[in-house]
């Protein structure tokens, strides 16, 4: 029954208008009965789900009894005073969630439990009006009570499920981790064999045959982490976070990675034997920082083994560019523009040893030009211009400048 007032509707409660004796009937025979009706519960839930485990308390009771029979009593004792909402028993229906979520179980059949001791409950409570003639409006109220009260114990259950599943997720992380330290050290200790799979069994990761390791860039600062799928392993607690991808050459794998990791940028290592994951981690490294000097494509997920000639000639920076000086000394004095288009000719020779007409297409000029710088740099060079090696270290110096942006890119021959 509503009764309206001034721009507000309020509810009259069915519940309340019972008079108090009737109430307080209700409320004993319920009490007394709770007992009984847990019991019922509890049977009733262990025939529908067998393979439930039943755990005791200190006393050697079934907690899920006790925390029964304290749900109900504590809905009634609420009955008895009609005062605001029942209050959830803490803490046994919030273990009843983290119990499902350490057992690797959803909620849901939780809450079919839940709304099973619900109907249970209501058939013995309307069982109990009928005795002592509670008016039917109030028994409806009291379903919904029963709901509502339903509703504060699965949130108490969700609560305990949620932190179950993130203490197991901050435990998997860390074995995760102490897995990935071993898998990238650079030295093991013995045969690491045996602690590999030891690690691995533990968060049931498959030991592969080959893996390439990743370095990724981080788009920004608190990205979230990219789903890349189980069987990789990815830790985000790096300032350039790590990826360990298990069989990178199987069927369908770079797609996957591909999709995962659009918006990132970084470097994918060489396939290697699994215990030899520290090599591909370290051309993986290496690519990344050529990246970050722009001598890499940026704003993708590059592989090492599509850019292998930049990854050799660029890496030994000191090496290349003790060469290079000893290498290209005969161009000192030719001025920094003659220079280049003398370095650029030369290339274009190692690397066609073709004529004048051949090297002129690559480079887009005339013959007659490349004519004339040949026969400048054979002048600087001299006979040493035909020895194997030197040519060799000529064609190796002038790529690595290149790779670098120092020489003009060439047209390739189709």
């Amino acid at each position: 029954m509503t009764a309206a007032r001034t721009g507000t509707v309020t509810t009259r409660s069915a519940w309340h208008d019972v008079p108090r004796f009737q109430v307080r009937r209700f409320a004993a025979i319920a009490m007394a009965e709770a007992p009984a009706l847990a019991e019922e519960i509890l049977c009733e839930i262990q025939r529908e789900y067998p393979h439930l485990p039943v755990v005791l308390d200190d006393s050697g009771e079934p907690m899920a009894l006790v925390g029964i029979r304290r749900a109900i009593e504590v809905f009634v004792q609420h009955l008895e005073r009609s005062e605001g909402r029942p209050t959830v028993p803490p803490g046994v229906f919030q273990d009843f969630g983290r119990g499902e979520g350490l057992n690797g179980r959803s909620l849901d059949s939780l809450q079919a439990i839940y709304r099973m001791g619900v109907r249970l409950a209501w058939r013995r409570f309307a069982d109990i009006g009928q005795r002592v003639e509670i008016p039917p409006p109030a028994m409806y109220e009291l379903v919904d009570a029963g709901y509502e009260y339903l509703d504060g114990l699965v949130d108490q259950s969700v609560r305990g499920y949620a932190e179950a599943a993130a203490r197991q997720a901050g435990e998997r992380l860390r074995l995760q981790r102490r897995l990935m330290e071993l898998l990238l050290a650079e030295h093991h200790r013995g045969d690491p064999a045996e602690a590999l799979t030891e690690r691995a069994a533990r968060i049931g990761w498959p030991l592969p045959e080959k893996v390439a390791v990743g370095v990724l860039l981080r788009p920004a600062r608190e990205a979230m982490a990219p789903a890349v799928g189980q069987g990789v392993l990815l830790d985000m607690e790096y300032e350039q976070p790590r990826m360990v991808v298990p069989e990178p050459d199987a069927a369908g794998r770079s797609e996957l990675l591909h999709r995962a990791l659009a918006g990132w940028s970084g470097a994918i290592g060489p396939p290697v034997p699994l215990t030899d994951a520290a090599k591909s981690l370290r051309w993986a490294e290496a690519a990344v920082r050529l990246m970050e000097r722009d001598l890499l494509p940026s704003g993708e997920v590059l592989y090492c083994t599509e850019h292998t000639e930049a990854l050799v000639l660029l890496q030994p920076e000191e090496l290349i560019d003790d060469l290079t000086l000893r290498c290209l000394a005969p161009l000192t004095h030719c001025g920094p523009t003659h220079g280049r288009r003398l370095a650029e000719t030369l290339l274009a020779w190692l690397e066609t040893r073709g004529g004048a007409p051949e090297v002129a297409t690559r480079l887009g000029v005339h013959p007659q030009t490349v004519r004339y710088r040949l026969r400048q740099i054979r002048e600087l060079w001299g006979d040493e211009i035909d020895d194997p090696d030197r040519r060799f270290e000529l064609e190796l110096v002038l790529r690595a400048q290149r790779l670098r942006g120092e020489l003009g890119v060439v047209r390739r021959r189709r």
